[in-house]
C-alpha cells in the first residue's frame, strides 16, 4: 500500500500477498534469512523494486540503534549487507527499506523532500536496551537526530508514519521488557503503555506503537500517523513471527521521488 509522506516522497508498505514463495512464507516474503529459497526472495524483492522510483537497499537488522546513510550508486547488488536498524537518504535513486514481522516499521520524511529515513523498531531498539544500543537512547532518537542533522530540519517539521506491528492486545511481555523501558511495576500496576495480563501474574500487554509515539513526541515530532494495524490478528494480510514461528517478512520502504 502507498503511504502518504508529503511532496517529493514515495513510500510503500508491503503485505504478504503478491509474491512467489510457498508456505510458510507465502507469498511475498522479502527476508533472505528465514529459510526461503534465495531466488524466490529475489523475485519478491523485484516486485517491491517495481513499486519504487529508486533502488531498494536492504539491511542486516540487529535490534540496535545504528543508522546508515545511503547514497545513490553505492552498495551495489552483491556487496556485504549493511548492519543497521535505520537508513536515511538525502538523494533520489536509493530507497531506505526495513523488514518486519511483528516489530514496528517507522518511516520519516523531512519537509520539501529534503530527506527520508526508515527505522526498524523492535522493543530492544525502541528501548535502547542491549549491546547493539550503546548509547541507551535507541533507534528512534538516533534516526530522528540523524535525519535532522542531514537535512537541517527541526523535529517538529518531520512527518512520521508507524506501520503494522504486533498490537497492544497481542504483545505479551515479561518483566525484562518493562525493565528495558525503565518501568518498575508497583502492586502489579505499570506505566500507561503496559497493562497486566488477566490471570497471568508477572506478564503484561505492551503497546509498541504507543511507546514509539511517546518517544517521537518527546523529541518534538508533531505529525505522526499510523500505528493501528496488528500483524498478529491479520494472518491473511501480514506475516507474524510471534503468531507463526516460521514466517516471512514484509517491508516498509521510502525514497525521494525522482525529478
Amino acid at each position: 500500500m502507498a503511504v502518504p509522506m508529503g511532496p517529493g516522497v514515495t513510500a510503500v508498505m508491503t503485505a504478504r500477498a503478491g509474491g512467489v514463495s510457498p508456505q510458510p512464507w507465502a507469498s511475498c516474503n522479502l527476508g533472505d534469512h528465514v529459510g526461503d529459497d534465495k531466488q524466490r526472495v529475489h523475485a519478491n524483492r523485484e516486485v517491491l523494486a517495481r513499486c519504487l522510483p529508486a533502488r531498494p537497499v536492504f539491511m542486516e537488522q540487529v535490534h540496535g540503534e545504528a543508522v546508515a546513510r545511503l547514497r545513490a550508486g553505492a552498495s551495489p547488488d552483491g556487496s556485504p549487507a549493511i548492519q543497521a536498524d535505520g537508513a536515511l537518504s538525502t538523494e533520489p535513486g536509493v530507497a531506505c527499506v526495513v523488514m518486519v514481522a511483528d516489530c514496528l516499521p517507522i518511516l520519516l520524511a523531512a519537509p520539501q523532500g529534503r530527506g527520508v529515513a526508515a527505522l526498524h523498531a523492535g522493543w530492544r531498539g525502541l528501548a535502547g536496551h542491549g549491546p547493539a544500543c550503546p548509547s541507551g537512547r535507541g533507534i528512534v532518537h538516533a534516526g530522528v537526530l540523524a535525519l535532522c542533522e542531514a537535512t537541517g530540519a527541526d523535529p517538529a517539521d518531520l512527518r512520521a508514519w508507524l506501520g503494522p506491528c504486533i498490537g497492544p492486545r497481542a504483545f505479551e511481555v515479561g518483566a525484562d521488557v518493562l525493565a528495558g523501558f525503565g518501568v518498575t511495576p508497583v502492586d502489579g500496576v505499570a506505566a500507561p503503555r503496559f497493562e497486566p495480563c488477566p490471570g497471568l501474574p508477572g506478564k503484561w500487554l505492551a503497546d509498541l506503537p504507543g511507546l514509539a509515539r511517546d518517544r517521537l513526541q518527546a523529541l518534538g515530532l508533531q505529525h505522526i500517523t499510523g500505528g493501528e494495524w496488528c500483524t498478529v490478528s491479520a494472518p491473511g494480510r501480514f506475516f507474524s513471527h510471534r503468531r507463526d514461528g516460521r514466517s516471512g517478512r514484509q517491508a516498509a520502504a521510502i525514497c525521494l521521488s525522482a525529478g
